[in-house]
């Protein structure tokens, strides 16, 4: 297969976000076929309407929406905020529900805390979200990630090894996932 585009979306808006660092490292240590584009609009989608039909929703939608649907994968990282995902990023996925962007689309899912437990509430929420859109969770690769915000530069330099190693394992994954897709999807257009 050649290049592939990964979509990375962090759930804080916070400039310094653990979170968003993790998703710049994994940009960085990317293999050159793999290009990961980090989501920026998170703090312009306005407030979910399920009164609008998806071909209404306004352009800022329409764009992120164009952006997953270009994605062959996407890189969920997510902060947990009183014990779940930030209704900021509930906002987004609840705007993809009837337009179906998720459906079948590969997704390394991912938490960060400065805790032990690396969020795992959160990441438990942001999974049983991304299972009632039909997301394909590529469970190898979606984990809490303890302690983020001493293993991990604001910059996106990785200051621990291991996370780093981890950090190619779940690009190399969510990768497979994606190839292991469109196999499947080849396949069914034989004759």
């Amino acid at each position: 297969m050649g290049s592939m585009d990964l979509l990375a979306i962090s759930g804080s808006l916070r400039p310094d976000s653990s979170n968003t660092a993790l998703l710049r490292a994994a940009q960085a240590l990317a293999p050159p076929d793999l290009r990961v584009t980090m989501y920026e609009g998170l703090a312009e989608l306005p407030p979910f309407d399920p009164g609008l039909e998806p071909e209404a929703a306004p352009p800022v939608v329409q764009a992120f929406r164009a952006q997953l649907q270009a994605a062959g994968g996407v890189i969920i990282c997510t902060p947990e905020y009183a014990h779940g995902m930030p209704g900021i990023l509930k906002n987004a996925l609840e705007w993809t529900v009837a337009s179906g962007e998720f459906v079948d689309k590969p997704v390394a899912a991912l938490s960060s805390s400065p805790a032990a437990s690396g969020g795992e509430r959160a990441l438990a929420w942001l999974t049983q979200t991304l299972t009632v859109m039909s997301a394909q969770i590529v469970p190898e690769v979606s984990r809490p990630i303890p302690f983020g915000r001493s293993r991990v530069k604001p910059s996106g330099d990785v200051v621990d090894p291991a996370l780093a190693e981890s950090l190619r394992a779940i690009l190399a994954g969510l990768a497979g996932a994606v190839e292991a897709r469109a196999a499947r999807a080849a396949q069914a257009d034989l004759p």
